[in-house]
């Protein structure tokens, strides 16, 4: 794991120097601090700051093939490396390090541009063929490694993070407001749109090519689902074995590596069950990390103690409490580099830095469950609204929805006409091809409320849901809409926020590696092959995951019901947060442009006096100040990232 960066330059633009490419990768230290690599020629720059993990002496990057014709620069990590060298060396080829990176170079030579079908990891990757001049840019099928592009003077630079590009000094710093106003609907921009103008990412399960004649960026794998209609015959004791079968080989694969490999442990079903596999292949000697909070609404701590003792884990906690997340915040903003619209990410911050502090440099974790294995409750709510829309006038069925979420107040008092209204109940909405989520993009857009007036002008209302429209497949249309469902969070909300904000970014600001299992891409092919009666069953979330992990976790844990993460959003930042008075001050919205700051100042108004606040008060809070943030740190540049509080190292405990 690490960070990359590089400039490929035309033969009419200046060579990448040593200078920028130092310059560049000095941006990404954090990603990789155990060393730094470069290769450079008149055409190509590679730089390279490693986080050493598989083969720590003889793995340093950039890698070349036999004859130096073919280098590689590489974040992250090939699980089958060892298969594919052992093919590999059967047809001919010579190794020089025992690193998961060298086969990159030789798969390569052996099939060209579609070498990344053989790899099974996660990935952003720089190739550089010295006899066609070519550069080949790659990113893993799911987006769990993060991989950003921008043009500049006759060249391309190309980075794992945005902040690295902005190394380069003629390179303009720009928000993008159509990008703005689908955070502010999706939760991030669609890709290849980033929120910075002129700042590009290679979409997941892509590749790009580039040469003297063209640019060419290809799909390479995509989610995909059966038809409706499609006759599963297999057995459910049949579908549970051999998706236990392909865990525990995911698992297998994930746990290689020359450095002690730990396990996040939520308290949940998904990371209890990579936990318990990982300790039946390592034993007792598996470290578990976990975040509990002081607010007992947000705290699973009895859980993962419960998970612990039951898998004789060593565990250590790091305890987070709202003056953790408004002291970090700065940090998640600079390292997201992008805005949020809930604090779920600082806690995870917290927790890699907790990690990092003890000695350990990856962790499995259990994200990717919930998307492909019907876990989310907006996958319930789904069929929930499907059942109630071929009804409408029920009176019964929409009580379905208030028990889907308990927690949720709002929900539990309105009458049924507004749930009707807000949950997009009708048999036009139910023809509408992104009808699982339009209550939760519907919540979110009106945020925009507390755009200015300029902003409000470029995003349209409608804009971002047709910009996605046309993103879709043509399979798509066919699909269940429990499946369409399915697509649409792990095509966008997975890789754009679950797996960078919260995910490779927060770890990774820590130098930790994060591994998912059930994101090996055989894993995720297998699920979205199964019947829907299988991911839930009636309304039983996960029903084929329970059946598979059966004896394998605490029953307590198999049966508990499913509480999302969510960590305290809008009250944490007004306990001690010195900053926000500052950085949302009439006169910093005003300048910025951003936001109306009448309707800013009535909402923290709100918060101030106590007034009851909602989820779209504490969204549009979040948001705000993390866009403020944004804007200070990359483009007037005028706030660097915070620092935590040295104190919170005292609070971590090992149990």
């Amino acid at each position: 794991m690490c960070g990359i960066a590089g400039i490929f330059s035309t033969p009419q633009a200046a060579s990448p120097s040593e200078a920028e490419l130092s310059a560049m990768i000095g941006q990404l230290h954090h990603r990789g601090p155990d060393g730094v690599g470069l290769y450079r020629t008149e055409r190509i720059g590679f730089a390279h700051a490693r986080l050493s993990i598989i083969d720590i002496a003889g793995g340093t990057q950039p890698i070349h093939n036999e004859d130096r014709t073919v280098w590689v620069t590489f974040n992250g990590e090939i699980f089958n490396y060892i298969e594919l060298r052992r093919d590999l060396e059967r047809q001919g080829h010579s190794f020089y390090t025992h690193s998961d990176t060298e086969v990159i170079v030789h798969l390569y030579e052996e099939y060209g541009e579609r070498f990344v079908a053989h790899l099974n990891g996660q990935f952003a990757i720089a190739l550089w063929d010295t006899k066609c001049q070519r550069l080949v840019l790659a990113r893993d099928r799911t987006g769990i490694r993060p991989l950003f592009y921008a043009k500049a003077d006759g060249r391309l630079l190309f980075a794992s993070e945005a902040k690295a590009l902005f190394a380069i000094a003629d390179l303009p710093r720009h928000l993008d407001t159509r990008a703005l106003g689908e955070i502010f609907t999706y939760w991030s921009p669609l890709a290849p749109r980033t929120v910075f103008q002129g700042v590009t990412a290679l979409p997941p399960g892509h590749v790009m090519v580039i040469d003297d004649r063209e640019t060419r960026i290809e799909r390479y794998w995509d989610w995909s689902f059966p038809s409706a209609g499609t006759v599963d015959t297999r057995s459910e004791a049949e579908c549970a074995e051999q998706l236990r079968e392909l865990l525990v080989d995911a698992v297998r694969l994930q746990l290689r590596s020359d450095v002690p490999v730990g396990a996040y442990l939520s308290g949940g079903l998904d990371s209890t069950v990579i936990a318990g596999l990982a300790h039946q292949l390592v034993g007792d000697r598996l470290r578990t990390f976990s975040v509990s909070f002081e607010d007992p609404e947000f705290d699973e701590s009895p859980y993962q103690q419960a998970a612990s003792r039951y898998l004789h884990t060593q565990h250590s906690d790091i305890p987070c409490s709202y003056q953790d997340i408004a002291d970090v915040f700065p940090d998640v903003v600079w390292h997201s580099e992008q805005p949020v619209l809930r604090t779920a990410p600082a806690p995870m911050l917290l927790l890699s830095r907790l990690v990092h502090q003890s000695g350990f440099k990856v962790v499995l974790t259990g994200e990717g469950a919930d998307e492909i294995l019907g876990g989310y409750d907006i996958l319930k709510e789904t069929k929930i609204r499907q059942f109630w829309g071929k009804n409408p006038g029920s009176r019964w069925r929409p009580l379905l929805l208030k028990r889907l979420y308990p927690y949720m107040e709002d929900i539990q008092r309105q009458p049924q006409a507004y749930l009707q209204r807000f949950f997009h109940v009708s048999a036009e909405e139910l023809d509408n091809p992104l009808f699982s989520h339009l209550p939760r993009w519907a919540l979110t857009a009106r945020l925009k409320a507390f755009f200015s007036d300029d902003v409000r002008a470029v995003v349209q209302p409608g804009g971002a849901l047709s910009s996605l429209e046309q993103q879709l497949p043509e399979a798509y249309a066919g699909w269940t809409l429990f499946n369409r469902a399915e697509y649409l969070e792990t095509r966008y909300l997975l890789p754009g926020y679950i797996l960078s904000s919260q995910g490779d970014r927060m770890a990774m600001a820590n130098a930790v590696e994060g591994r998912y299992p059930f994101l090996d891409y055989r894993v995720v092919e297998f699920a979205a092959k199964l019947p829907t009666r299988l991911k839930m069953k009636v309304l039983n979330q996960k029903h084929l995951l329970k059946q598979a992990c059966d004896g394998l976790i605490p029953p307590a844990i198999q049966k508990r019901y499913k509480q999302p993460y969510r960590a305290p959003d809008g009250k944490s930042f007004f306990r001690s947060a010195n900053y926000l008075d500052d950085v949302l001050s009439p006169r910093q919205i005003e300048q910025a442009g951003i936001f109306d700051p009448r309707a800013v100042a009535a909402l923290i108004a709100k918060f101030k006096t106590g007034r009851s606040t909602s989820v779209k008060d504490n969204m549009a809070l979040v948001g705000i100040l993390s866009t403020q943030l944004l804007l200070e740190q990359f483009i007037h540049q005028q706030r660097g990232p915070s620092l935590c509080k040295p104190t919170i190292w005292e609070k971590c405990a090992v149990s």
